[in-house]
């Protein structure tokens, strides 16, 4: 199987629940308004972060069955005993922890509305019991992941995610907008996922074995894991920090402001999240020139492939948020926007890298990246929200991330070969984001830039793709002719 498949398979699963994401947004601001959304976006990422408390064990999990590819199956359920083992600990203990810290936030540190307070707090154990649903989650995928079982995943995945916004907005319908019930419709989504996991990974990997998990099993996966663990510790809070200080400085209201063009935003890393995912077991494999030339041409790749889309996203956010959430969003959001979606297209890059990293069984230098950033990204945030606000935040954020992408890179190939791909296409997304800044949608001088920084994106695309990219969508297009020609002439 193909990594091409693989990463077709990622990238579906991906796109179906983000397409879902999209259109129920303006929907929930519409039932639950947008304090009450703002209170479940910043949920929503405690209960991503508190993850971690997996201890990298779904990265691990997935690197070391990987590795056992040609190991007896007895040893790969032994892997699988072991994380799970030690996942459901810590996941209880995480999720003891999420209800304290989430308490003393929301009853102390953010603005809201005081009649909504006891409602927030009456919430807090539904979203504690979330944590170990999510991280038994992410060790029951991680082993399938390490199997190659792609399709299955992805199957579950999008699934889970159809659930996990649908069934919050029925409750919200049926039985009004009270976080509790929204809360309680979420976990139940967590839950379903949880259970086909489990199905899937009894008959691919345990197939009858005994529960077996010996220490030196748990010790190896401990001794990887916990360098994901700490990443996993240190990079979120480095992405969601910039939305905490909103809500603690500017309030529930500008949280959702900055979250709606975040959630655009952030979208950006579907095709590279969708590579490198399916990538990570064949770079475990692979030896160190072998995985330095495929990650080179992974990220010439992934620059071809999203530096036009991107560039139209910037030209063209602030009317998509009119018609998506409204004139008075829009016109707050789209500045900041714009900064974002340069962010995340230099983080999209630096996926590449930081995979390479945790493949080779170095996920410690990752770690030393993230620690050296957070002093001057702090500054950079405290510095960006006093003065410039809601954009300020998303410049701070864009830095750091473009930063991480020279360090991870230095750190994957002991050199920065490889990043001038990217000079010329930040370039033109700058140039974007400025475009209808100075001239506006009202005037013909920046429809003409906007048209023309398109046309040189396409090109400078098709130009500096790799020779395998020019074949396959050659190959593609050579099919839909012939397809579309045989519909016409049958039409005819």
């Amino acid at each position: 199987m193909s990594v091409g498949r693989f990463t077709s398979y990622n990238l579906i699963g991906e796109l179906i629940p983000q397409i879902v994401t999209l259109v129920t947004i303006p929907i929930y601001l519409h039932l639950i308004g947008p304090e009450r959304f703002g209170v479940l976006s910043l949920s929503w990422l405690l209960l991503g972060y508190f993850g971690l408390f997996d201890l990298g064990l779904g990265r691990a999990t997935s690197f070391r069955i990987a590795a056992q590819r040609d190991a007896p199956a007895a040893d790969r359920a032994e892997t699988f005993w072991g994380a799970l083992i030690v996942n459901i600990g810590m996941g209880t203990v995480g999720g003891v922890i999420l209800w304290a810290a989430g308490a003393f936030f929301f009853a102390n540190l953010f603005k809201v509305e005081e009649s909504l307070r006891p409602e927030i707090l009456q919430a807090m154990p539904l979203l504690a019991m979330s944590v170990p649903v999510a991280t038994l989650t992410g060790v029951l995928t991680g082993a399938l992941q390490g199997r190659e079982k792609f399709l299955e995943t992805n199957k579950i995945s999008v699934l889970f995610t159809i659930l996990f916004q649908i069934l919050p907005i029925v409750v919200a319908l049926f039985h009004g907008p009270q976080l509790m019930w929204l809360l309680a419709a979420a976990l139940a989504s967590r839950a379903v996922a949880l259970v086909l996991l489990w199905l899937l990974c009894n008959k691919e990997i345990l197939s009858g074995h005994p529960i077996k998990a010996g220490w030196s099993t748990i010790r190896a996966l401990l001794g990887y894991g916990g360098w994901v663990s700490f990443n996993a510790l240190i990079g979120p809070v480095l992405v969601i920090v910039d939305r905490f200080a909103i809500g603690a400085v500017l309030g529930a209201t500008a949280v959702a402001y900055y979250t709606v063009p975040f959630q655009i935003a952030k979208r950006i890393t579907i095709l590279p999240g969708a590579l490198s995912n399916a990538l990570f077991p064949k770079l475990a494999m692979a030896s160190p020139n072998e995985a330095i030339e495929l990650g080179q041409r992974s990220l010439a790749t992934v620059v071809c492939a999203i530096t036009p889309p991107v560039l139209i996203a910037i030209l063209f956010i602030e009317p998509f948020l009119r018609l998506w959430v409204g004139q008075n969003v829009a016109s707050l959001a789209a500045p900041t926007g714009r900064v974002l979606l340069i962010g995340y297209w230099l983080n999209a890059l630096a996926l590449l890298p930081f995979i390479r990293l945790q493949a080779s069984g170095r996920p410690n230098i990752v770690t030393y990246n993230l620690l050296m950033q957070i002093p001057f990204y702090l500054a950079a945030l405290y510095f960006g929200m006093t003065y410039f606000g809601l954009v300020g935040c998303a410049l701070a954020l864009s830095a750091r991330f473009g930063v991480d992408l020279i360090m991870q890179q230095r750190g994957a190939n002991g050199r920065l070969e490889g990043l001038s791909v990217t000079l010329f296409p930040l370039g033109l997304l700058c140039a974007a984001s400025l475009v209808f800044t100075i001239w506006g949608y009202g005037d013909i001088a920046g429809w003409a830039c906007a048209a023309g920084l398109i046309i040189i994106s396409f090109i400078h695309a098709w130009r500096s793709a790799p020779a395998e990219l020019q074949s396959l969508v050659h190959g593609f297009v050579v099919q839909f002719n012939l397809r579309f020609g045989r519909i016409w002439g049958r039409v005819r």
